[in-house]
């Protein structure tokens, strides 16, 4: 075969690829240098190009779309997802921002910004203004003809509006395409409350599962249609909403991304080393108030980590639940004493059960009735206290207006330390007699 059949072949091989998986060629490319995958970019329809960066980190594809010819980088910002596209613009200095926007289609320039003009982070933001809506007054054959006409961009729901532009309703495609031909798409609507553009996106998950269609509208303060966010802006958001809270609860910033400088991971991260520090401090103070009961029986001093590490587990199970509860609004500041009933009891039945474990592993090694019976009881004790400060920390941290996720996991780690080392080692002393 010759040399340029071989690179037909490649590029048709590369074009395939980039077609069928993007997200996989995405984090292919991202190994790459960057001069490297910009080359790769070019040789790829535009529509493909595109696809590939909206799945890119948005550094490294601000970096690869600055070594694109400017026709490339026009094409690519015009078939873009228009969020995506903010997005990525925004790591670019203001002067090459707008050279850019210059070199897409006006209509899609006019759209980036607009978008560019919101909140970070707003439904404004994250929506997509390429809707597909009908008049009240449309017929059912109008609208099929709509999504006939509107290609990849008819996402299965059509969004009916009234002369003003207001939203009325939607309606799902099938419902269309079984109706008659000259019915109206007003009486096959239903009501539907779009999302304010200036929400922000805690509100934008909150109506997650409010709306009967997939995508969720986005309107002004008059209730005009602006877009809509759709379904994998959605689910892709709530993702990184659960990773940022997964980040967070061990003292990372949200903003904190795997290949981040260093010196911004250090600032992000060394604040709350250096709280969490306290905290131990705090902990080691309480220890150190039954040092002379430790000197005494030093196996105290071999169970203490056995207490603090049930009881924190016990805590970390339900903070977990009460934070995903939370992020998904199914429990709200006014349920806390539900939740904090619920998991003292769960906490409860657990403590008592790994409690009588302990016990006998305890007294089959120490042949100490005392010291089995210290600590179980303070296994109840510490479990059940870790339980209800489990349920309890993010939401009162909720209700001050603070980030849950961002100081639950250190205040719980204090709380277990404490109260685990402090029943433990005060049982201790007030029962040294039997030990």
């Amino acid at each position: 075969m010759a040399p340029s059949e071989n690179r037909r072949t490649v590029r048709a091989l590369v074009g395939d690829f980039t077609r069928r998986y993007p997200e996989e060629a995405a984090r292919a490319i991202e190994r790459l240098p960057v001069e490297a995958a910009a080359r790769q970019l070019q040789s790829v329809p535009a529509s493909q190009a595109a696809g590939v960066l909206e799945r890119l980190t948005p550094d490294f594809a601000a970096r690869t779309l600055a070594r694109l010819p400017d026709d490339s980088v026009g094409r690519a910002l015009t078939v873009m997802d228009p969020g995506r596209a903010v997005t990525l613009l925004e790591w670019l200095d203001p002067d090459v921002r707008e050279r850019y926007l210059a070199l897409a289609e006006p209509g899609a320039a006019k759209e980036l910004r607009g978008l560019a003009e919101y909140p970070a982070d707003s439904a404004g933001r994250l929506m997509d203004p390429r809707v597909t809506m009908l008049h009240e007054d449309a017929t059912a054959r109008d609208a099929l003809a709509r999504i006939r006409a509107g290609g990849r961009r008819s996402q299965g729901e059509l969004f009916v509006v009234d002369g003003e532009g207001r939203l009325v309703g939607g309606v799902a495609l099938q419902e269309v395409a079984m109706a008659p031909l000259t019915e109206k798409v007003g009486g096959l609507a239903r009501p539907l409350a779009g999302v304010f553009a200036v929400a922000t996106r805690a509100e934008v998950i909150e109506r997650l599962g409010d709306g009967a269609l997939a995508s969720l509208p986005v309107v002004d303060v008059e209730n005009r249609l602006l877009g809509v966010i759709r379904p994998a802006t959605l689910v892709s958001m709530a993702q990184e909403e659960a990773g940022a809270d997964l980040q967070t609860m061990v003292g990372a910033s949200r903003d904190e991304r795997a290949f981040s400088k260093v010196s911004f991971a250090v600032s992000k991260r060394l604040p709350w080393l250096h709280i969490n520090l306290a905290t131990a401090f705090l902990a080691a103070a309480v220890v150190g108030l039954f040092e002379g009961t430790i000197a005494r029986f030093t196996a105290l001093a071999v169970l203490l980590p056995v207490v603090a590490g049930q009881s924190g587990n016990t805590g970390a199970q339900a903070l977990a639940v009460t934070m995903r509860g939370l992020t998904l609004r199914e429990v709200r500041p006014r349920h806390w004493l539900r939740t904090t009933y619920k998991e003292g009891r769960v906490a409860f039945i657990n403590g008592v059960a790994v409690a009588l474990t302990t016990s006998a592993g305890v007294y089959l090694w120490s042949q100490s009735t005392g010291l089995a019976v210290v600590i179980g009881v303070s296994m109840v004790i510490s479990m059940v206290a870790a339980g209800l400060a489990g349920a309890l920390i993010p939401i009162v941290l909720t209700v001050s207006g603070q980030d849950p996720a961002q100081a639950s996991s250190i205040i719980l780690t204090t709380v277990t330390d404490v109260v685990g080392f402090f029943s433990f080692l005060g049982l201790a002393s007030v029962l040294a007699a039997t030990l």
